[in-house]
């Protein structure tokens, strides 16, 4: 019975999150792949300012958005108030600054990112103000993202 439920704890986990070792193989080379999941959403684990997190990756999001809950665990400062459109209306956030993200093997410093009081505290919205950095390509449930060359 143990073996089973290990086993389908597992195909879960990768049908939910097929990217859930992200971390574990991690590498400097300036590239992430990852496979989208079961819902059409890319979720992968990372870190902010070296705490492990889960990142759900959102183009729609200006900034990296970071639940109020996981905020405190991460020893956030909150900033200024400011007011937000969201999907569900217009909401008030305050702006911090991360000392560092990563993403697999990509590593950014300074992030801009917003503290939303009115999030689930299960995953980090990993919006543009860390992805305008980095090239994306889609094709075939696979977002691949890299740093850009250095020429």
């Amino acid at each position: 019975m143990g073996s089973l439920t290990l086993f389908f704890n597992g195909f879960i986990q990768q049908r939910d999150n097929p990217n859930h070792a992200l971390l574990e193989l991690e590498t400097a080379s300036g590239e992430v792949v990852l496979e989208r999941n079961r819902a059409g959403h890319y979720l992968a684990p990372g870190l902010i300012n070296g705490q492990p997190v889960n990142f759900l990756l959102d183009t729609g999001a200006t900034h990296v958005s970071v639940p109020a809950g996981i905020a405190e665990e991460l020893g956030l400062t909150k900033g200024r108030r400011s007011q937000v459109s969201t999907a569900n209306g217009v909401i008030s956030v305050y702006q911090t600054e991360l000392n560092t993200v990563q993403l697999g093997g990509i590593q950014l410093q300074q992030v801009r990112a917003s503290i939303n009081p009115y999030m689930p505290d299960e995953v980090v919205l990993l919006g543009m103000s860390f992805m305008k950095h980095l090239d994306m390509t889609q094709r075939d449930g696979v977002l691949t993202l890299k740093l850009p060359s250095q020429s």
